[in-house]
């Protein structure tokens, strides 16, 4: 019976008052409260997203021109006397021919009359070292191509092919001259005199720039002495800005061009003449192309060419940007998927250098650790949950797992570097001892997700089983186990993609080899993706920049594969009991 039906006292019971003005500010500000808190949780989630988004956009930006690369595509004559001078006709013979060679003669065909040691070497630098890696396959592969012309792709090398992505120069084309030009040569060093002004607005450009440079290190000598720099540290600098600044007052008849100033050439009768010096009716210059003949044009029959980024701010020369130029102009450039970053391993040139021998280095790597992790993961994770007694020995050795999962991997690499490779005399650089680093660093990890998939499973489960006579190791294999398996299948998988990005433990075992075989074997040197991007990121060309991104982009795709994997596993097999 209760106290009210007992008649005892009744508790008095407080009245809240709903409608005053006091209950409603009240009620108006835990409102205003929460809408402040679902604002901040947007805006953090924006700001997070927009970052995300840069950072993506930024890698893409730059790694999308690495999956790419220019080509020449032309005939190339495949001459029996470079590549099987004793007609023999095996592959051996074939695959040993001097196939650089005759991808020099074709790019000589294209670009006919080219003279001097220096002009050749600067065309024959546009193409790459293994620009006739392509035409040795084929020819490999066909031996009948040998004595004819062939169709064949030639790569450029990397600093012509970073010129062509990034658009290398500005060219400003004035064709708008008046006088007649008469050249006075058609090769070497020529002068070329105009019957009107028509250099007077290139000479009073040039002017322009020397007054801009002189400004400009005339205001660095001033920022330099307001932070108290020496004046004899500044004497070379205020002599430069000295010159520059009288060469500017002086009156406007001859300029030198310079390799810090844009870059003037003179196309004319089918050739290109760089210009050295000019006046307002002639210059003097070079002549990378040659001329056709030396008559003279007449008016409209030539333009001005100016490469507005100077030539020390580029990687390409302005000899070659003009070869590029007049291949670009024949049609012959073409952009082309690069399948050789998949196939190829690592290289110095980095128009050769490919993703290969890292990716089935990481695969490897990645074998030894699930090989490894999963088992010893999956039967500590069973032991501690199902069948350890609970005393401070598991409990020292849960809090020991747990804290592993927190130690910087570094420790495990330095760990490796004493046991694997110091102790037992394992092969360094090797995809074995890689994996076995890389077990130790996500076995705890697998150890705390599998013994979270098993205490997920309902104690109903166990308790049937037990009820109908199985023992507990049964119980516990053929009934908690599969039920429990897609929560440790994910929590593997998770694990494997955290293995996969690590860099600094496999660093520390020497990992960081420039290897360029592809490994075969599990004790051969190998390297893995990561640190592979880690070595190319360190290189100065600017190639590899794109190397690096591309390579970033296949390791974020791999991640994302396997992280979905891991969620699309769950989602397919997670029961709700």
């Amino acid at each position: 019976m209760t106290d009210l039906t007992a008649g005892g006292p009744v508790p008095s019971l407080r009245r809240v008052e709903f409608e005053s003005a006091k209950a409603k500010a009240r009620l108006r500000g835990r409102y205003r409260s929460e809408a402040r808190f679902k604002a901040y949780g947007i805006a953090a989630l924006t700001v997070t997203t927009i970052f995300l988004l840069l950072l993506l956009s930024s890698i893409v930006w730059k790694g999308v021109p690495g999956f790419f690369h220019n080509v020449i595509v032309t005939d190339v004559l495949v001459d029996a006397a470079k590549v099987d001078p004793q007609a023999k006709g095996d592959a051996a013979t074939l695959r040993a021919g001097d196939y650089t060679a005759l991808a020099r003669n074709a790019l000589a065909e294209i670009i006919p009359g080219i003279e001097g040691r220096q002009l050749k070497k600067e065309l024959n630098s546009l193409l790459s070292t293994g620009a006739g890696d392509a035409l040795r396959a084929q020819v490999v592969e066909n031996p009948a191509l040998v004595g004819q012309r062939v169709k064949a792709e030639l790569l450029l090398a990397d600093d012509a092919d970073v010129f062509l992505k990034d658009n290398g120069t500005p060219i400003r084309t004035v064709t708008d001259t008046r006088g007649i030009a008469t050249p006075s040569g058609a090769t070497g060093d020529i002068s070329i005199l105009v019957g009107a002004n028509d250099f007077a607005n290139e000479v009073a450009g040039v002017k322009a720039e020397l007054n801009a440079r002189a400004t400009a290190i005339e205001e660095t000598v001033e920022r330099r002495k307001a932070r108290g720099a020496a004046a004899e540290s500044l004497a070379d600098l205020e002599k430069e800005a000295s010159n520059l600044r009288a060469r500017y007052n002086a009156a406007a008849t001859s300029e030198t061009i310079d390799a810090k100033m844009a870059s003037r050439l003179v196309a004319i009768n089918g050739g290109i003449v760089k210009v050295k010096e000019m006046t307002p009716t002639s210059i003097k210059g070079e002549v990378i192309i040659p001329l056709t003949t030396t008559a003279d044009a007449a008016p409209g029959s030539w333009q001005i060419r100016i490469y507005e980024k100077p030539e020390s701010y580029r990687n390409l020369n302005d000899r070659g940007v003009t070869f590029l130029e007049a291949l670009k102009a024949k049609g012959v450039i073409e952009n082309r998927f690069n399948w050789a970053f998949f196939t190829s391993g690592d290289s110095r040139e980095a128009e050769l250098a490919g993703i290969r021998g890292a990716l089935v280095g990481s695969i490897l790597t990645l074998l030894v650790t699930l090989g490894l992790c999963v088992p010893v993961g999956v039967m500590a994770a069973i032991y501690l949950e199902e069948f350890a007694p609970k005393n401070r020995m598991t409990d020292l050795i849960e809090i020991n797992i747990n804290n592993l999962a927190a130690v910087p991997s570094i420790v495990f690499g330095l760990l490796g570097l004493a046991v694997f490779l110091n102790f037992f005399n394992l092969p360094r650089s090797a995809p074995l001892v890689g994996g076995l680093v890389l077990a130790l660093l996500v076995l705890p990890t697998i150890i705390i997700a599998s013994r979270a998939a098993l205490k997920s499973v309902p104690p109903s489960i166990r308790e049937a089983a037990l009820g109908v006579g199985a023992s507990h190791q049964q119980a516990v294999f053929h009934h908690v186990l599969p039920l429990a398996m897609p929560g440790i299948m994910t929590g593997t998988i998770i694990g494997m993609a955290h293995a996969l990005g690590e860099t600094a433990p496999l660093l520390m075992i020497g990992m960081i080899a420039f290897i360029v075989d592809v490994p075969t074997s599990l004790t051969q040197a190998a390297t893995v993706l990561p640190v592979q991007i880690f070595l190319w990121s360190d290189l100065p060309e600017q190639a590899f920049k794109m190397k690096t991104a591309a390579a970033i982009l296949v390791l974020l795709a791999v991640l994302f594969v396997m992280n979905g994997l891991a969620i699309w596993l769950r989602k397919k097999f997670e029961r709700r009991w």
